[in-house]
């Protein structure tokens, strides 16, 4: 049995907020191959994660909020926002599924926010993800800016 409990996640907590990219994973899964990856993702606010979907092969995600606040953020081809929600435990929506070949983000609205997070497997990284070109990427000194306006633009400061 896998147990998720308190330690667990202050333990990864802890691990995202001293990490130069303000997130951090632990696997559940057995490697790369497996066919469902399950993971706890503990990311701070200020994390970047460019916005990406998963075709070819086509994989579904899901989030479910453990901790924190965290808005999941999908986009039309063309990076018009196509819909978002707020995930918090116990909250209003505490759980999003990302369909394979839609363009999503995750941004982390909350020091110690950490998800629950599933996605079809194996990982392979070279075709895991396709990068939208209308979002900078992760190390760019433009995600920052274009983090914040995602943030206005859906009215969430």
């Amino acid at each position: 049995m896998i147990k998720i409990d308190h330690n667990l996640i202050e333990s990864i907590s802890l691990q995202a907020k001293q990490s130069p990219r303000k997130r951090m994973n632990h696997n559940f899964h057995s490697g790369p191959e497996d066919t469902l990856q399950r993971m706890l993702n503990a990311m701070e606010p200020g994390t970047y994660i460019q916005p990406h979907k998963h075709e070819n092969p086509d994989k579904r995600e899901v989030f479910f909020a453990l901790k924190g606040t965290l808005c999941i953020v999908e986009f039309e081809d063309d990076g018009r926002v196509r819909d978002y929600t707020l995930l918090t435990p116990g909250g209003h929506c505490s759980g999003a599924e990302i369909p394979e070949r839609t363009f999503h983000t995750v941004v982390s609205l909350e020091p110690g926010s950490v998800a629950y997070e599933i996605k079809n497997g194996p990982y392979v990284p070279i075709e895991d993800k396709n990068f939208a070109s209308w979002a900078p990427a992760e190390n760019s000194p433009h995600a920052a800016f274009w983090l914040r306006q995602l943030l206005q633009k859906l009215n969430i400061t």
